[in-house]
């Protein structure tokens, strides 16, 4: 299977860094994993409504031109139902079964994802309700899939 992890936003800190690197490294048993970063747009101060709309739609052009033709598109959505890890395993799985082995999961900038990123998606996914910087939601996906593979396999890690 392979991963691909589409996120708007630099990650500057060292610490995040390892994390991803650490968690990259241990799903490489189970699927191959790609990262693309891509740069965010300035957002300014009191932006009124239509610049936010302008900005995520500048960001979504970006984040489109990296998606191929053959990814299953999962946004990650505030939006969007949430799962338990248990269901998050089952549906990385089912994809898999399906012939979906080409999964390309989503993070916006700070505004969010455009609405013709929502669209192109195949499925939308919640982690929580609460806010997080998209740099740290990085690791915290990673881990999530990484700990999805554990569950499949009937290894130990979660509890």
């Amino acid at each position: 299977m392979n991963i691909t992890i589409i996120s708007v936003g630099k990650l500057k800190e060292k610490y995040l860094k390892l994390a991803i690197d650490e968690y990259t490294k241990r799903l490489g048993r189970y699927c191959k994993v790609d990262i693309i970063e891509l740069p965010d747009e300035k957002t300014p101060d009191n932006a009124s409504e239509k610049e936010e709309l302008q900005i995520k739609d500048k960001e979504g052009e970006l984040i489109l031109s990296k998606i191929k033709d053959n990814m299953f598109v999962v946004a990650m959505d505030l939006n969007a139902k949430q799962m338990t890890s248990e269901e998050f395993s089952k549906f990385i799985e089912t994809q898999g079964v399906m012939g979906n082995s080409n999964i390309a999961f989503v993070i916006g900038g700070s505004l969010g994802l455009s609405q013709n990123v929502i669209k192109r998606a195949n499925h939308k996914i919640c982690f929580s309700k609460m806010t997080f910087p998209h740099q740290l939601f990085r690791v915290m996906l990673l881990e999530q899939i990484y700990r999805a593979f554990r569950i499949m396999k009937n290894e130990p890690y979660h509890k």
